[in-house]
């Protein structure tokens, strides 16, 4: 029988787990082990009015465990200067991953890095990123870069410790499209994604990226970089067979059903289906789909009888691909 860790390494490597890998609440347990930076520059608080480590001012009215950007600590390049920079190289930062290989037992041991995208736009605000995309490049990629940096040291760390995966948030799409052209993301945003998966993979951890909204004009670019799994909480938007046709055994998926539609509004019945027709397109025998929960699911609007159902298809539907 195959570890938890060998079953999501195997499941990523399309290399035969003998069950699917999952990260489901309790009662029905999770193959992953998370660790992290304490604090993490790409820390979001939940709270009314707090201020994170870069001076980005949030709030959070208590629906969901997200908030957002009230105050941004960069509105014009002539304060770059004078932005507070958090150390990424204090030892304080990283105590907590000390001993996590251990903690981890036979998990799969997760850490977590600093959003390239998500952040500079907490940093700048929307509306400045998108026109800096245009008017002044050069200083959005100074920032990007900074970032960048900020994930390489993180890297080291995390592989020193012998984790296994590596992944940051970025959510890049809207509805139907990217928020951004696929063409300056190509310019700008793809050869830092590269720089940081290449290092990743020299220390031996997967990749993964958390990214909702529609983004099928850049899945093909983060194949080709060294992405190795798509965390995705929608996919209904973009259509299941339409994922599954043009990225199915290239990539893995980890993924619960639709976040949007599918969890909050479908019947029992309709969700059962869903399952189904997401393991359809991204699973094979030898791997390529993971199945997740959702962890706020009051603030996504689904009620956790609709997760307990899913689990519980999910893990039929693994007995029926795997006997177990």
């Amino acid at each position: 029988m195959q570890t938890p860790r060998d079953v999501i390494l195997n499941t990523i490597d399309f290399k035969g787990p003998d069950r699917f890998g999952f990260d489901f609440p309790e009662p029905y347990g999770s193959d992953f082990f998370g660790a992290g930076m304490s604090p993490s520059p790409d820390a979001r608080p939940s709270g009314r009015n707090i201020a994170d480590e870069w001076g980005a001012v949030w709030d959070n009215i208590g629906v969901c465990n997200l908030g957002e950007v009230k105050k941004f600590p960069l509105e014009s390049w002539d304060e770059f200067s004078k932005l507070h920079i958090p150390n990424i190289r204090d030892p304080e930062r990283f105590k907590t991953i000390r001993g996590a290989r251990e903690r981890a037992g036979d998990k799969f041991l997760l850490g977590w890095g600093v959003s390239l995208y998500e952040r500079v736009h907490f940093i700048r605000g929307l509306e400045n990123t998108w026109c800096d995309i245009y008017a002044d490049p050069g200083k959005l990629c100074e920032l990007i870069d900074i970032l960048v940096d900020m994930n390489l040291y993180a890297l080291e760390e995390y592989g020193k410790e012998g984790f296994d995966g590596f992944m940051f948030c970025d959510d890049w799409g809207l509805q139907e499209r990217l928020m951004i052209s696929p063409e300056k993301w190509r310019e700008l945003w793809m050869p830092r994604y590269a720089k940081v998966y290449a290092r990743a993979r020299d220390l031996g951890l997967k990749t993964m990226l958390h990214s909702c909204g529609y983004i099928v004009d850049i899945l093909d670019d983060l194949i080709d970089i060294g992405l190795d799994v798509i965390h995705m909480d929608q996919q209904a938007n973009m259509g299941l067979d339409l994922l599954g046709k043009r990225f199915g055994g290239r990539i893995t998926f980890f993924s619960p059903a639709d976040i949007q539609t599918v969890l909050p509004k479908g019947d029992y019945d309709e969700i059962r289906a869903y399952c189904r027709h997401m393991v359809k397109v991204f699973a094979t025998p030898q791997g390529g789909f993971i199945p997740r929960w959702y962890s706020d699911p009051k603030g996504a609007g689904h009620p956790m009888d609709a997760v307990n159902v899913m689990c519980e298809e999910f893990l039929k539907l693994s007995k029926e691909m795997y006997g177990k």
